[in-house]
């Protein structure tokens, strides 16, 4: 099987999973059970599976946050909610959402149709060396079928996750250097990543200097020809190492899933759910 058959499933998919981090519904759940702000929020409900770490093992699993930003939220999160709670208000905001989103269609049989091939295709992952993936596995299968593909769909994406994280590893790409060439191909701007991830202005610019001297970026931040054959290998091995689900699932089975969850992850992103625009993922 073709890798590009991984990329064109995270595009199709990822919408539907990436909508938590964006909607008011999640903000508002975890402002219930104690958590203040959306970087509590994010690294507290995402890294609940993986129990109450510290904040330098969670900061080196996001990789290319800024440690103090984790640091400035973890592990105060665990003091005003444990782990266990915050998962279980997580997925009542993925409900609450989708519900409101995507209304009577969640309703279609397609929905168990589509959870059901999700489901087989996380069979095939393996969890060495991907940590987030192999926590967020330990948490039961919910019982309704939006939200057991919601689930399918996030144990995928954290799975695609920690080898993009190990391809970043191996191509010798630190986490800001990682933002740095990724806001270089223009898909995304530099202010949106930087300020995201909150990378000081000096650090940021340190980066980018460490990588003109590389020869990887030019005097514009934009990538030369050796700069974008390392991104490039990145993204080939991501695709790679990201195969093993759809390889079990097929050519056919995976045409299948990508019909039936792409009206999803449009109507999710024509909702203006996102900040910034994550069209590429809808291919």
């Amino acid at each position: 099987m073709d890798p590009v058959i991984s990329r064109q499933m995270y595009r199709t998919l990822e919408p539907f999973h990436a909508m938590i981090y964006f909607v008011p519904e999640a903000r508002s759940a975890y402002e219930r059970i104690g958590l203040q702000g959306r970087p509590m929020g994010y690294f507290a409900s995402r890294g609940a599976p993986l129990g109450e770490v510290s904040g330098e093992t969670l900061a080196a699993i996001f990789y290319n946050f800024h440690p103090a930003l984790v640091r400035s939220v973890i592990p105060a999160a665990w003091e005003r909610a444990k782990p266990a709670g915050i998962s279980a208000a997580r997925l009542e905001a993925v409900d609450a959402a989708l519900r409101r989103m995507l209304g009577s269609s969640l309703d279609a049989p397609e929905v168990s149709e589509a959870a059901s091939l999700a489901r087989e295709a996380v069979t095939a992952c393996a969890p060495e060396g991907r940590p987030l993936f192999a926590a967020t596995a330990t948490l039961p299968w919910p019982d309704a079928p939006h939200l057991r593909l919601w689930h399918g769909v996030t144990l995928l994406r954290e799975f695609r996750f920690g080898g993009h994280c190990a391809a970043l590893i191996t191509e010798g790409f630190s986490a800001c250097e990682a933002l740095v060439t990724h806001a270089a191909t223009g898909e995304i701007s530099a202010k949106a990543l930087q300020s995201s991830r909150a990378w000081p202005d000096a650090e940021w610019e340190a980066t980018c200097q460490r990588l003109r001297e590389r020869g990887w970026l030019t005097a514009e931040n934009t990538l030369t020809e050796e700069g974008q054959a390392r991104r490039a290998a990145v993204e080939q091995r991501t695709d790679q190492l990201a195969l093993p689900p759809w390889e079990h699932l097929g050519d056919v089975a995976c045409k299948r899933l990508r019909e039936l969850v792409r009206p999803f992850s449009k109507a999710i992103t024509e909702a203006g759910t996102f900040p910034v625009s994550l069209s590429p993922w809808e291919d």
